[in-house]
């Protein structure tokens, strides 16, 4: 059976928003308060440089500062997982190195997407990056981003080699994929993403944790918790409520400026500001964006 380290992700891991200032350095203070408040809502980890976190426009600094605020506001009992983003083996490793010196305790890899790897040497890729990082290492199947389709066979082949715990399930449609990789794995760690946009449907499949945007932590780990609890209808009540919200932080091109308007309106962090590519929400749906808060009663004070 597959060893499942103690560090691999589970449960509730919201990937975090990078908060930037009007000038658009990064706002440690508003980084800092986002931790506070994930933490308050009772999230059993917390993510960064993910898809969610325009971890593409970071630079080495400022990824090693996020990682280290992170780590330094959560303390050391809260999972801390980086994403890594890389084109290559060797900047793949170089970045989880990295990772690893600023406290992760865990690595979430995207595969090489710009000149993809042939068939059959995902195994190498993977295999490469656990045995360098030495922490646990999560497989993020992407395929709509990265062009990287990543069959179930070829999962279950990666969940056998040591070091690679879990795997993130994005591709659509993701439920039925969560139920089929964990059919086919022995042990394997399976969490959902796509903004959880299915986790219920995910769960009952097996999956064991989900990671979404960041800005609706408080409310989904209440449903999370009546799901556990075996209070299904309650839960799926509860997810409804959410589910306008999920759908329009969704939103290629968009989904990074909705995150951060949320937080903003609840006060989280101090402004929306994102990087190029990503543009700011228009008037419209700022106004569409503004409506869907109001209706789903989350203009109410954050926890702390």
């Amino acid at each position: 059976m597959h060893q499942t380290s103690p560090r691999t992700p589970v449960g509730l891991i919201p990937i975090l928003a990078t908060p930037f200032t009007d000038a658009g350095t990064l706002d440690v203070d508003s980084l800092r308060s986002l931790v506070e408040f994930e933490i308050a809502s009772g999230v059993d980890g917390v993510a960064i440089h993910g898809l969610a976190s325009e971890g593409f426009s970071l630079t080495a600094a400022e990824r090693s500062l996020i990682s280290r605020t992170v780590r330094e506001v959560a303390g050391a009992t809260v999972l801390l997982v980086a994403g890594v983003n890389a084109t290559s083996t060797a900047t793949a490793v170089e970045q989880s190195l990295a990772a690893v010196d600023d406290g992760a305790d865990a690595v979430m890899v995207l595969p090489p997407y710009l000149s993809k790897l042939p068939a059959g040497h995902l195994v190498d890729f993977y295999g490469t990056v656990a045995d360098q990082a030495g922490i646990p290492v999560m497989v993020q199947d992407a395929a709509a981003t990265t062009g990287v389709t990543m069959s179930v066979s070829q999962l279950a082949e990666l969940s056998r080699l040591d070091g690679v715990t879990s795997v993130k399930i994005e591709a659509q449609p993701t439920a039925p994929k969560v139920a089929a990789v964990v059919a086919a794995t022995e042990g394997w760690t399976v969490l959902g993403g796509q903004n959880s946009l299915f986790v219920l449907e995910e769960y009952e499949g097996g999956a064991v944790g989900t990671m979404p945007a960041c800005e609706f932590s408080d409310a989904l780990a209440v449903v999370l918790r009546d799901w556990h609890a075996g209070h299904v209808d309650d839960a799926h009540d509860g997810f409804d409520r959410l589910l306008p919200l999920i759908r329009f932080g969704l939103q290629p091109g968009i989904a990074h400026a909705v995150h951060k308007e949320v937080l903003v309106r609840r006060g989280v962090i101090a402004t929306a500001t994102v990087r190029s590519p990503v543009s700011p929400l228009d008037a419209i749906t700022l106004r569409c964006l503004e409506r869907i808060l109001d209706r789903s009663g989350l203009l109410t004070p954050v926890p702390r």
